[in-house]
């Protein structure tokens, strides 16, 4: 659920049939005469709050709760998948043609821009027709002898799933800490590798959160240990190198279930923290690097509905906090004086501009905010105080604060696209404000940003509210009603969707299609209360914003009610569901990814991964009136005999975030309840979970079954 889900609509080079001289191939619809699967009903009762509920479907639980033994639910999930293939065989060459298109439009063998971290230059680079990387790095200089640190193509061989979680370097920059995870589970194995001799150390740490902290010693190190049902992040342990794992000290215990807990270190390398948090507050502490065996302070006890976050400077810290302040503010404390009472005003708070973080710096401090739902970077000179603003030229577009792991420099690394603009790389320098472009995203065939347009428009919700929509398409695209339109949306957590590239849309823009990004509530594009009014007891304002950005496209001639198409991941997923239900008569197809669609059931149910952590988002259902209301709105609750939109179901038999059996069960029952002609296919990656194959090719392979499933239905052929 807790994630920021985007599936990779990336890469890509046109083929000839797909250019702007050639008309695109239309065919009539038409699906093969295969049989879907019927679920077997079984009869399970759900009874809370005087509420009586009947759920046939609640034994596809059953891999979650006993495994492999769990052989019915293994065999539904298959016939499903057998169903999908059969539906989609007249599409097995086209999507063949997509994928190699997309793939096509990758630079195989590249690099990343290098950055300097306590005398050495860090870089990934790839190799053609390999699907993974290396981690390298050169001492003192770019021309220095290359030292591969990670070959995770090497050490990915005989996985199916393979992802590193994390990779640090020891203050003294002879050991390496890295983590690793081959389930798809997001449980992480941390393990330690000499990079004098290139041996393993014998240390292996099960069940983290992937991420290893190196206190000054060059010895001891700090991470997050998972609870291995629920996967909540409970403790941060301390480890020596040389010792047992299994007898690592617990430095920190969450005792609240619904805070996330994380360890990190300063840049200035000064300061460990541990950071708790929810929704609605949080809590820091702190010890001296070079103290690891120090007890960790409170910098500040948490606060009712107050966040904050902590950043060290030489001579004070910054703490950024919504205290009296809904888009966040900036204060000041003397490096001996952290609670509440010592804090003074830094940057005031402003109602029209959001502050998201800071990256320091010895000299500046670089502070991202949002504005009219755009991202901005500010530069503070911390020792005259004066500021000023990036300034990028675009009407809509993406910044952001890249790898900025050097403390005693003048230069900002930061990224910046838009929905025609490349991801590109540029080095700032804050002293003489010179921007030097380091690297773009190369775009492989050809790639022309003048050929697309881009726009944003504003969309009137149902309450009147204006809601921000993104939108790009190939120029020529004719604004009639006949172009079919994806439109796309998350809509939870604070989790803003900004602009940016994708080389694989283009493969949809080449055919014809509009893109469009609705900037929904429940987001933060327009500030903190667009956050507060998409969640809670105001979700449904999600739901009715995205509806209405449709409803908007389609009165604007932007597309037509036979060709607008919805799609969605996760938090998306529920809000695909959510307005299927609500207004199913204005889509042709939906696309749900992972999604996050029996609300109810999995918020009763502690021992599913993450469901405390999500009570600030959702609400606790054990409370009735935050039963009724996400039973209102939950979409597997609110399945009805009428005609659903065709659908295409993504999800991963190892997913931690949303469990593979909340799709299962939501397409058993439209499939069982709805009426009419339309299709439901459900697809299931067996060896994935919530992100898909962790290649860099392999998840294209899914890009392009979506897409294919998109053309089907506009008949589009090639």
């Amino acid at each position: 659920m807790k994630d920021k889900y985007v599936i990779g609509l990336i890469l890509s080079i046109m083929i000839s049939s797909c250019s702007s001289d050639n008309k695109i191939q239309k065919e009539p619809l038409s699906w093969p005469d295969a049989t879907a699967p019927i679920a077997e009903e079984i009869a399970h009762v759900r009874i809370i709050h005087g509420d009586t509920v009947a759920d046939p479907y609640y034994w596809m639980i059953d891999y979650f709760k006993k495994g492999p033994d769990s052989s019915k639910v293994v065999a539904y999930l298959e016939a499903e998948n057998k169903y999908t293939e059969a539906m989609m065989k007249d599409t097995e060459s086209f999507q063949d043609i997509l994928f190699k298109e997309m793939k096509g439009r990758i630079k195989e063998t590249d690099e990343s821009v290098p950055y300097l971290r306590n005398g050495y230059y860090y870089y990934q680079r790839t190799e053609e027709g390999k699907q993974y990387f290396k981690l390298c790095r050169k001492k003192g200089s770019l021309d220095a002898k290359e030292e591969v640190l990670l070959d995770v193509d090497k050490m990915a061989e005989g996985f199916a799933y393979y992802a590193i979680g994390g990779a640090t370097v020891s203050p003294d920059n002879k050991l390496l800490a890295f983590s690793v995870d081959t389930v798809s589970r997001r449980e992480y194995v941390i393990q330690f590798k000499n990079l004098e001799t290139g041996e393993l150390l014998a240390d292996k740490i099960v069940r983290t959160s992937g991420g290893a902290v190196w206190a000054s010693d060059n010895k001891t190190i700090f991470y997050t240990s998972k609870n291995p049902v629920t996967l909540l992040s409970e403790k941060i342990k301390r480890h020596a190198l040389g010792t047992d794992a299994a007898s690592d000290a617990v430095v920190y215990e969450e005792k609240d279930n619904t805070n996330y807990i994380g360890v990190s270190k300063s840049k200035n390398d000064q300061y460990i923290f541990i950071y708790s948090g929810g929704t609605l507050s949080s809590e820091t502490r702190y010890i001296k690097a070079d103290e690891p065996n120090a007890e960790f302070k409170v910098f500040q006890a948490r606060m009712k509905d107050v966040l904050y976050d902590v950043t060290p400077l030489a001579d004070k810290f910054l703490i950024v906090t919504n205290d009296n302040a809904q888009n966040f503010k900036v204060m000041e404390t003397p490096l001996d004086k952290t609670s509440k009472e010592n804090w003074k005003e830094y940057i005031p708070h402003r109602k029209d501009v959001l502050v998201q973080g800071i990256d320091e710096f010895a000299d500046y401090v670089a502070i991202s905010e949002r504005k009219n739902g755009l991202t901005q970077l500010a530069i503070r000179n911390l020792k005259d105080n004066s500021q000023h603003y990036l300034d990028f030229g675009e009407a809509a577009y993406t910044v952001y604060p890249s790898t900025n792991a050097e403390y005693n420099t003048d230069v900002l690394r930061y990224g910046y696209t838009s929905m025609v603009t490349p991801s590109s790389t540029f080095d700032y320098n804050m002293k003489t404000k010179e921007k030097t472009l380091m690297k773009q995203q190369e775009v492989l065939g050809g790639y022309d940003m003048k050929n697309y347009v881009t726009e944003r428009v504003m969309a009137k919700s149902t309450d009147g509210t204006e809601v921000p929509i993104s939108i790009v398409y190939k120029k020529g695209t004719k604004k009639d009603g006949t172009a079919p339109l994806l439109l796309y949306a998350y809509g939870s957590y604070g989790n803003s969707m900004d602009p940016s590239f994708s080389s694989s849309r283009l493969s949809l823009l080449d055919r014809g299609f509009i893109y469009a990004l609705a900037h929904i509530r429940g987001g933060e594009e327009m500030g903190r209360q667009w956050y507060e009014d998409g969640k809670m007891m105001k979700k449904k304002n999600t739901f009715t914003d995205f509806i209405d950005c449709g409803k908007y496209l389609i009165d604007q001639k932007f597309t037509a009610t036979e060709h607008l198409y919805a799609q969605g991941g996760s938090a998306g997923g529920l809000l695909m569901g959510a307005v299927i239900n609500m207004s199913p008569e204005i889509w042709n197809g939906v696309i749900a990814q992972v999604p996050f669609v029996d609300v109810v059931n999995t918020m009763l149910d502690e021992s599913i991964p993450l469901t405390t952590n999500e009570y600030d988002e959702w609400g606790n259902p054990n409370n009735k009136e935050a039963y009724d209301y996400m039973k209102s709105y939950s979409p597997y609750e609110n399945i009805e005999a009428k005609e659903y939109p065709n659908l295409l179901v993504t999800t991963g038999l190892h997913d931690s975030q949303v469990q593979y059996f909340e799709p299962a069960k939501w397409v058993a029952k439209l499939r069982a309840t709805k009426k009419g002609n339309n299709v439901i296919l459900l697809k299931t990656d067996m060896d994935y979970g919530h992100g898909g194959a962790s290649g860099r090719f392999d998840y294209l392979k899914d890009v392009a079954l979506s897409y294919a499933f998109l053309f089907k239905l506009e008949g589009i052929t090639k």
